[in-house]
């Protein structure tokens, strides 16, 4: 910025107007125009034909395009130049010999010539390279507009132009480049005969890499931009000069203003003879003195307090160091809870990617069983119905055809003959294995066509091969639960402060959550050979990770003794929650016998939070009972037909009844197998209420008295539990027993007139145990069955 050339306002004016005029000199149609400048071979006094060769020749003008690419580059300036330099000496000896007939033409010239040299001149200033005397040189030229300068003062302004360039503050810009586009065009300029006139040019039908025109257009366009360029070059040394004569006015406001104050001062400075000093008295320097010196050593002893407490810090802050690097138990507690700290992310890390493919094979499982339970309902109810209807039709006479054969759709036939088919390959394995008082229609209906069953076995075999796949990438350390039980087990034995501080208690069960379900995912409750929970790996492995707690007797109940618990509640609860909704069938004694089992130990483990309501529990015990009702609802059908039709046992009518009995007293023992688990009033509304007066005694009455009904009697008593009928001092049974007991009685009294006077004496059995204990007294008195009172009193 220093060294910014200098610019004159009367040079910016000068250039302003050439510019403008060398702007407008190609549009006007009288403005003069440059002259080709001949080679030096061509040297001599110019003739009419040349002259009119040079005016009928517009597109040979180079006038102020020439000039804008000078300004737009260093590198076109250095060529620039010489071609002005020869054209203003050839002009001006043309001037000489073409005397007063050539002197506009001659002015013209040198006033191109001249604007050649002001521009270059311009574009060094512009750059910062041209020197002053470069400068006052082109002031001296545009002074003298009229005279024309001769070519021995064209070329010392060339040479002085030339050591300018050479000056270290002129960086070359590819001068090879520029200098060979700069030697065409001379040669282009210097043979004007080169190109033919425009009515001798050929017409071109193929394409040129580039005609005279398009390079007109093009210097045209490049004009245009550095025209622009220069504009904006322009404004910014517009900008440039305004801040420096900004800086220059107030450097001289400063300079007044330190020479108005320094010549105040020196006015108030000024000594004043007529002013008189007290004496001098060296008591009071001395004094004065003392003063000083007391003040420095009080402000110096201070100092050297605060260092010597400085110090003291220092030296304590060094000890507390050397003191924490040598305390090992500190550094070894840091790299214990940081080495937790990464192990539990880590372990959540695994956890939350693994968790969506446990998701998957678990759907798939359940899709697949549930598959299998729908389809063993489904078929129970089509049989069911089909059996049904066939035998209401074959009790109609008036359905039947004028031969008396029976007509019957292939379906029903089909179906009929399916579940004859069945029964049979049952009782031929019943006989083998010498089961012969099995009663027809207690059995689990749940065979499947073995084609059937080896697509289930696949599916199921293909779905734990997923299984073993989940945690196979997985280290042990964070798939294994004793591995990962035993990391935590470390941290409450070393610090069990923070261990219950941090309630790792209430975590372990949601970290274990995932790799629960995982070994859960072949388990199936409803089987009687499924694993117990107790005989699991995770539950082996909660167990002792709680007995090893070193909690105190106080904290026992409400932290490390809950964990197994908290997974029951959270994992293995829901899971059973489902199969007891979707896949449980009430009629079948095995899965019934094999999900209480569960029950029985799950429940049993919850009770350790018996002050805490569980929802989990709940939910179960809810969709138990919810269950059962669906089976008794949808399930239980014991149809009623004529006496006439079940008179002969062996009859399609007297089957299907009987059959039809005993699958609902199944149903009736499933329930009352809950006794324990469930509540004794809902036990005795499913069980009572809803099944044993709704559907079974109605079938007990319309049958005929006799040895079958009192062993169909015995069997409902065998069903109730022994829990509701304890207590001695008991004489009536339990209200929804009234039913039952009337039906009882009614029976002793038909078979006390009859050959069966031994099935009374059973069903005075059956009023004691379940203690109705006045209804027996009242009968056998009335009988005058003096030899079964003792029946009564052994009771």
């Amino acid at each position: 910025m220093a060294h910014r050339p200098k610019r004159t306002f009367r040079q910016r004016a000068a250039d302003s107007s050439d510019s403008d005029g060398a702007e407008e000199s190609p549009a006007e149609p009288g403005a003069p125009r440059e002259l080709p400048v001949p080679s030096s071979a061509e040297e001599g006094p110019p003739s009419g034909g040349g002259r009119a060769q040079v005016a009928g020749r517009p597109h040979r003008v180079r006038g102020p395009r020439g000039r804008g690419r000078v300004w737009a580059s260093s590198r076109r300036a250095t060529k620039a130049a010489p071609r002005a330099d020869e054209g203003s000496g050839v002009q001006g000896d043309a001037g000489k010999r073409g005397g007063d007939g050539t002197e506009s033409r001659t002015l013209d010239v040198s006033t191109d010539e001249e604007d050649e040299i002001h521009h270059s001149s311009e574009s060094k200033d512009d750059q910062g390279l041209s020197s002053d005397s470069s400068s006052s040189l082109g002031e001296k030229e545009l002074s003298s507009t009229v005279k024309i300068p001769d070519a021995a003062f064209i070329q010392a302004a060339r040479r002085k132009r030339e050591l300018a360039r050479a000056q270290d503050d002129y960086i070359s810009l590819d001068v090879q480049h520029t200098s060979s586009i700069s030697g065409m065009k001379r040669e282009s300029e210097d043979d004007p005969e080169s190109e033919p006139d425009d009515h001798e040019k050929r017409i071109p039908f193929t394409l040129r890499p580039q005609t005279l025109r398009q390079r007109m257009t093009e210097e045209s366009i490049s004009r245009n931009e550095e025209t622009s360029e220069e504009s904006q070059e322009d404004e910014k040394q517009d900008t440039w000069e305004q801040q420096q004569m900004r800086k220059a006015v107030k450097i001289i406001e400063e300079r007044d203003i330190d020479l108005s104050c320094g010549s105040g001062s020196s006015k108030v400075k000024k000594f004043d003879t007529s002013i008189s000093f007290p004496p001098v008295n060296l008591e009071i320097i001395k004094k004065q003195l003392n003063t000083r010196l007391t003040l420095l050593q009080e402000t110096h002893r201070s100092h050297l307090r605060e260092y010597e407490k400085y110090v003291q810090d220092v030296k304590s802050s060094k000890s507390t160091i050397q003191n924490l690097e040598s305390s090992s138990n500190q550094a070894l507690n840091c790299k214990f809870y940081k080495s937790m700290k990464i192990y539990v992310e880590n372990l959540i890390d695994c956890l939350n990617e693994k968790i969506i493919n446990i998701q998957e094979i678990e759907s798939s499982i359940h899709a697949l069983l549930l598959r299998q339970a729908m389809t063993f309902m489904k078929r129970r109810q089509d049989e069911l119905k089909h059996e049904s209807t066939y035998l209401q039709q074959l009790s109609r006479k008036d359905e039947t055809s004028t031969s008396g054969i029976f007509a019957v759709d292939e379906k029903t036939q089909w179906i009929l003959e399916e579940i004859e088919s069945r029964r049979t390959k049952r009782r031929q394995a019943r006989v083998l294995s010498g089961n012969c008082n099995h009663q027809e229609g207690t059995s689990s209906d749940d065979e499947l066509p073995s084609a059937e069953m080896t697509d289930f076995q696949k599916s199921q075999g293909d779905i734990l091969q997923k299984q073993k796949k989940v945690f196979e990438d997985v280290q042990d350390d964070f798939c294994n639960i004793q591995n990962i039980l035993l990391k935590f087990q470390q941290w409450r034995e070393k610090f069990p402060d923070s261990y219950y501080e941090a309630f790792i208690s209430l975590c372990i069960p949601k970290l274990l959550n995932p790799l629960i379900r995982v070994q859960l995912i072949d388990w199936n409750p409803l089987k009687l050979e499924s694993t117990g929970l107790k005989e699991m790996p995770w539950f082996k492995s909660v167990e002792e990770f709680m007995d090893s707690s070193v909690e105190d007797s106080e904290k026992e109940s409400s932290s490390d003794k809950k964990v197994l618990s908290a997974i029951i509640n959270k994992t293995i609860i829901p899971r059973l929650t489902d199969f007891v909704e979707f896949l449980w069938d009430p009629l079948s004694t095995s899965q019934t016998t094999s999900l209480i089992t569960h029950c029985r130990v799950i429940l049993e483990e919850h009770s350790t939070c018996e002050n805490e309501v569980s929802k989990s529990k709940q939910d179960l015990l809810k969709s138990i009972v919810s269950r059962m009702k669906k089976a008794v609802e949808d399930d239980v059908f014991i149809p009623l037909y004529p006496k006439s039709a079940v008179e002969n046992k062996t009859s399609p009518h007297s089957k299907f009844q009987e059959r039809q009995f005993w699958s609902g007293l199944k149903l009736f023992r499933n329930i009352l197998l809950w006794n324990g688990l469930l509540t004794d009033d809902t036990l005795q509304e499913l069980g009572l209420g809803k099944l044993l007066n709704r559907y079974l005694i109605i079938a007990l009455l319309n049958a005929t008295p006799g040895p079958d009904v009192v062993k169909k009697c015995n069997q409902v008593a065998a069903c109730l539990p022994e829990k509701w009928f304890e207590n001695s001092a008991m004489r009536t049974s339990i209200p929804q027993l009234e039913n039952f007991i009337q039906f009882l009685l009614q029976s002793a009294h038909k078979l006390s007139r009859s050959e069966f006077r031994d099935e009374v004496e059973e069903i005075i059995l059956i009023l004691v145990k379940i203690k109705a204990l006045n209804q027996a007294e009242s009968f056998i008195g009335e009988h005058h069955l003096d030899h079964l009172k003792s029946l009564i009193k052994e009771d």
